[in-house]
């Protein structure tokens, strides 16, 4: 009988790297399951569920990205300030004109990693940027083009 293991990568085996993403025209829900995937490290042969062995993610020109059809006039965000009655609401669209376009990317990707210590400390290594600049460039992060990925991932309109 042959037994077969599967080695679990340790923490201290993982190999992390850092990936700069341009969201310019990137459609919202396929731009968020790429980097969930990238962080959890779901890309890699070695994964391991239980281990943190994704890359550090820096995601640019977020006030850019896109939603297909009318999400951008019909979808809400919820949020709950903590006192009785005190749910708030607020278009997809306004929340990307508004003070904090990031937020958009961050609740998408944030609501495919799962819940928990492992996910939050995942979460961590996500860096979203409204505008083009950002201050990790000492890290030489390598440039992920996710429009060639596939057609779809980008808007041309």
């Amino acid at each position: 009988m042959l037994t077969r293991s599967t080695a679990a990568v340790k923490p201290a085996e993982v190999n992390k790297k850092w990936i700069l993403i341009d969201a310019d025209g990137l459609v919202v829900g396929r731009l968020a399951s790429i980097i969930a995937n990238r962080l959890r490290g779901k890309h890699k042969a070695q994964y391991s569920p239980h281990v943190d062995c994704g890359d550090n993610v820096i995601v640019i020109n977020a006030e850019k990205v896109r939603f297909t059809g009318r999400k951008a006039s019909q979808k809400v965000y919820y949020r709950h300030t903590g006192y009785p009655g005190g749910i708030k609401e607020v278009r997809a669209d306004k929340l990307l004109a508004g003070r904090f376009p990031e937020r958009v990317i961050e609740k998408a990707v944030e609501r495919m990693i799962p819940r928990g210590p492992l996910g939050r400390r995942q979460m961590r290594n996500l860096r979203v940027f409204r505008g083009p600049e950002h201050p990790h460039a000492a890290q030489n992060p390598e440039v992920l083009d996710v429009a060639a990925m596939n057609r779809k991932n980008k808007v041309t309109a």
